[in-house]
């Protein structure tokens, strides 16, 4: 049995196939951004208006506890 290996000076990135599979990608990633765009900008607002919530419980998490070892001294 003979067995042809391939050289080792292109490998994986090198071949043809890796090629068409990079520009494959590239493509799909182009069009999904392209065309979800408007669905992606229509939610910002949303996501703005959900945030306000979050920060406010972690921005004054800090405040609470100064005030209570102050309060304690």
């Amino acid at each position: 049995m003979n067995h042809e290996t391939q050289s080792g000076d292109g490998g994986w990135l090198g071949s043809r196939r890796s090629l068409v599979l990079i520009v494959f990608l590239a493509i799909v990633g182009f069009f999904l951004l392209t065309e979800h765009r408007a669905h992606l900008f229509g939610i910002l607002p949303f996501l703005l208006l959900l945030a306000c919530p979050f920060m406010h419980m972690f921005m004054h998490e800090g405040t609470a506890s100064k005030a209570m070892a102050v309060h304690n001294e």
